[in-house]
Order: structure tokens, then sequence, then C-alpha cells
């Protein structure tokens, strides 16, 4: 982390303020947040401030209000599953700015953790506004950056804070960025990356970026079946953006001048209907029937797929390689996140997963926890993939 202050920069922080933007955009039904993980992430950076007596004060988001302060986007009960993820008390303030705020900072002690309301109850919030930062500000006298998942927002909290006071990277961001800065910035070579998912349309940046810095790319899920089009292969009834048949040849002829290899699937698991246990064959991928629809890659491309991680030194994956979600069209991806897991746990192969679909197949193979390093992240982790500057890493650089 030579380019970017962390809390080994930051000094003594006993009896300061230190204001710890985390992400705290968790799912919550009836009240109680389901899944922990990113409240899990945080906690070191929490714990070891806390320790060091710092008055901890958490700012973040969640959801879209639209319309100012609600119950439906209150942090309220997120402070309760924060305490009980940390295992001590986190007090809540109604407001993350003015009287209510200012009362609740005012009252704490030495190691004391605090969660103000949602700063997206205030448009200048999004809107990055100096009247509004200065007032973030007013409650803080060291700012702390642990949410890299909105770090490609330039907002008040994510951003422009950092201008105003001293800023360093929490744990859970300078992890994510060392990991990132192992899977492209500056990997072992060669470089594998896999991308799937639906659509091309959503992943061109994406795409047009990593031709030019991994050694092969893997593409599966739908957006495989637009590139096999653009070759002039019939993809009967699957997925598939006819329209973007040039911009796939531009990809492909990118890859070439860079020393690319592309690798698309030589056979597919074929359904002429996308649901649970539907019946299906694999075929060639020149034998897709009219009628039918690809909804996962078969062995002989599951094989070239394996063949590929072990060949790596270096693995980037952003997107299931079918539709995991439905029996049994989650092979192929189960295989190869398997296969990758235990590459890396024999030391062979530094392994970095991001993006929703990515871990939700990861969970779902059981293998997320045996990855180098599996980004929570989303949007960041997509921009960063594509080579764009995120507004909240670039401020914390030396």
């Amino acid at each position: 982390m030579a380019g970017f202050k962390t809390l080994d920069d930051i000094g003594a922080v006993s009896g300061k303020r230190v204001l710890v933007r985390v992400d705290l955009n968790v799912p919550v039904a009836d009240g109680k947040v389901t899944d922990a993980t990113r409240i899990e992430r945080i906690a070191p950076t929490i714990s070891e401030l806390s320790g060091k007596g710092a008055k901890v004060i958490l700012l973040a988001h969640f959801g879209r209000p639209k319309d100012g302060p609600s119950a439906e986007f209150s942090l309220e009960p997120i402070a309760r599953a924060t305490a009980q993820v940390l295992g001590r008390p986190v007090r809540f303030a109604a407001d993350c700015i003015g009287d209510k705020a200012a009362e609740a900072v005012a009252a704490m002690k030495d190691g004391d953790v605090l969660l103000l309301e949602n700063t997206r109850f205030h448009k200048a919030e999004e809107k990055n506004e100096p009247a509004f930062t200065e007032k973030l500000a007013a409650n803080g006298d060291i700012y702390v950056n642990d949410a890299f998942s909105a770090a490609h927002r330039a907002h008040a909290s994510t951003e422009g804070l950092a201008h105003r006071l001293p800023a360093y990277a929490g744990r859970t961001m300078q992890a994510e960025l060392d990991a990132l800065e192992k899977g492209l910035g500056n990997p072992v070579r060669p470089v594998v990356a896999i991308v799937g998912g639906a659509k091309v349309s959503t992943k061109i940046d994406l795409l047009m970026n990593l031709v030019k810095k991994v050694d092969a790319l893997v593409i599966g899920g739908g957006m495989a079946n637009t590139f096999l089009a653009a070759r002039g292969t019939d993809v009967g009834r699957s997925l598939c953006e006819h329209d973007l048949a040039d911009t796939a040849k531009q990809i492909m002829i990118e890859a070439a001048e860079a020393g690319c290899a592309i690798i698309l699937p030589a056979d597919g698991v074929v359904a002429k209907e996308f649901k649970a246990g539907a019946a299906s064959e694999t075929v060639a991928i020149s034998d897709v029937p009219a009628d039918g629809m690809i909804l996962d890659v078969g062995a002989k491309t599951v094989k070239s797929v394996t063949d590929w991680i072990d060949r790596a030194a270096t693995l980037v994956w952003n997107g299931p390689l079918g539709a995991f979600e439905i029996e049994p069209f989650d092979h192929a991806t189960v295989v190869a996140a398997k296969h990758a897991a235990a590459r890396t746990k024999e030391g062979k192969l530094v392994s970095v997963a991001g993006g929703g679909d990515t871990v939700a197949a990861l969970n779902h193979a059981g293998v997320a926890d045996e990855f180098t390093y599996v980004s929570t992240a989303g949007g960041a982790f997509l921009e960063w993939m594509e080579g764009k500057p995120l507004p909240g890493v670039e401020v914390l650089k030396r």
C-alpha cells in the first residue's frame, strides 16, 4: 500500500473524533439484517480505532431515498446489527449533521462507536456540496474511508471529506486495493480473466480494457452468444445482442493486436425453455438447434476453462459462465469456481473476483472463502476493472 495512506500512517487517535465512511447498504427484511457480510468486513477497522481510544463515528448510506428522511431507509436497525457483529454498543444519532449529530458526538467517550443517520437523507450528499461537507467535517478530526464499494461516487462522505480532514484508507479499503493491485495493477503473469453475465452492452468498457491487460479472456454467459453470432454462428433462441456484432468484432480485433487469447464456448448445454429441470442436451456450438437456448457451456468448454486456469498465475473473475441460478445450468460455473479455489489453496493462483452475480455464484459453489479475495463492491469493482479512476480512491493517494 505504498501509494495510499492507511491506518498505519494515522498516528495517535486516542480522544480524536474519527469519521469512518463505511458500507452498511445491507439487505434488510422485517427490520432485521439478513446478510451481515458487509458489516463483518468493516469490523476490523472499527475495532482497531476504538481499541486505540478513538471516538469512532460511522457515516453510511442505505438504499436510494428520494424525498429526504424516511423510516424505510433509516440506519437505526443496522446500528443494532452492527453492535451484534462488533460485540459492543453502537449508539445512533437521528441525523448525520446539525444538532442531533453534534449532541451525540459530544456525549461520546474515548473508544465509543456512534452511527449517524443515512447521509443520503440530504440531497447535498450526492451533489458533494461544500457547505454540506463542512457540516459533516465539523464532527470529526480525522477521516477514514473504509467503503471501497462507494468509492466510484464523488459524494460528500466518500470524496469531499478527504479534502477537509486528514484522510486514510481503512483496513477493508486497504485489503481491496491490495487485492486489485495483485489482480490487474501489477499482477504475476500469465493473467486470465473470466467475464460472464447476460449482456455485452453492460461490459463493453470492461472488455475493451481487459484485452489490453490480460493474456487470455474467457467469455461466458449470455454475452458469449453475441460474440459467437458475430463470428457467424447460429445461436438459435439464445439471449444475444445481434446489434452489437460490430462491437464484438472490434473487441476481438483489439484482443488479437494485444496478444490476448479470446476463449469462447466450443459446446453448450441447450434447452428449449428456461426453467429448473428443463430437458437439456450438450451440443457442439455449431449445432445449436433453431428453437434451442444456450444456458450453460458444455464439458469441452469447461475443460478449456480449467486448462487456462491451470496456466494462469493470476485470475480475475466477473460474471458466471451460465445461468447458474437454475440447475443444471450452474454446472460449468461451479466446476470452474472449485477448480480455481483448489489452485488458490495450493498456492499456485492469485484469484480475485467481484460483482454481485459473481459473489452469489461463488457462494453457490461453496468456495467464496477460498479465493484470494472476493470483492463485495459491485459498481466500484466493475469500474476499477474498466480502468476508470475512482474518486474515493484517488483522493487517498499520498
